[in-house]
């Protein structure tokens, strides 16, 4: 059975920027960024994860079975058939993919993945939702990230679901709590089952409704030490618009733009609001 969309009225910024509107973007970041290395970072919590967090340690770091995953996964010819419920992707199109095309499209590069790991691991997420488990390679670094951890993830395509599924009992992992259905439907009892949510990262709907839509509804879940993650926050002009939105949140205390990901944190404590851009 498929799902029909529910994702939100439709609007002009869903669509992804082109190949040189995205270059000029991230031109732009890389002349506004810092370094990445934490010379001249007045902030300690900022350097803190720069130094222990963002530093990328190039060895495999015990995920050779998740990598040999990913390589079954950019050969596998077999065909799902897919409804997308967000903005669709800017690389594939159409109802029947094959699994490695969705692969190209949306498995993480093994730079972020480990990122995203080491982040849960780093902050002691032990409660992790995820919205848009696609091939589920990137809930398994999550899923991996520490003895207590428990990912919970959503995703509206049943056969994108279904091959997921395969690929966690392939991995053995069993911390791993997979909801089929539309985020709008589904997130609110997610929710309400999670209790809590230590770390969040949101990757399946890139329009700037929707994104606002589920932060806030995530938002009374959180605490102070609570990490929220967006991907892909200079996609389109709708998305960099739901970034600057929620930098300007006033929850949120600091953020770090990395192009790719943005990563917003909620800490109280802090003296002053705290953005920063980083290259990565």
């Amino acid at each position: 059975m498929l799902i029909p969309s529910s994702a939100g009225k439709e609007n002009e910024n869903k669509r992804p920027y082109g190949i040189s509107r995205m270059a000029f973007s991230f031109l732009k970041h890389y002349l506004s960024a810092s370094n990445g290395k934490g010379h001249g970072t007045h902030s300690p919590f900022v350097y803190d994860f720069i130094r222990n967090v963002l530093a990328y340690d190039k060895s495999d770091g015990g995920n050779q079975k998740l990598e040999r995953l990913r390589k079954l996964l950019v050969k596998d010819e077999s065909l799902l058939e897919v409804i997308d419920h967000g903005a669709g992707s800017a690389l594939v199109s159409g109802s029947v993919r094959s699994v490695k095309n969705i692969a190209a499209s949306s498995l993480k590069h093994p730079k972020y993945a480990k990122l995203l790991q080491r982040i849960a691991r780093h902050y002691e997420c032990h409660q992790i939702l995820e919205l848009g488990t696609s091939l589920g390679l990137t809930t398994a670094y999550l899923a991996t990230a520490g003895n207590n951890v428990k990912v919970y993830t959503i995703e509206g395509s049943e056969s994108i679901a279904g091959k997921a599924k395969v690929n966690f009992e392939s991995t053995g992992l069993e911390n791993i709590f997979l909801t089929l259905g539309d985020f709008d439907c589904s997130l609110p009892a997610v929710l309400e089952n999670m209790v809590k949510v230590d770390m969040a990262f949101l990757d399946g709907n890139h329009r700037f409704e929707p994104t606002l839509k589920y932060f806030e509804w995530i938002l009374p879940y959180t605490h102070q030490d609570s990490v929220i993650i967006f991907d892909d926050i200079h996609w389109s002009e709708g998305m960099e618009a739901a970034w600057e939105a929620i930098r300007n949140h006033p929850a949120v205390t600091a953020t770090i733009d990395l192009f790719f990901l943005g990563i917003a944190f909620l800490n109280p404590d802090f003296r002053q609001r705290q953005h920063f851009k980083i290259r990565y």
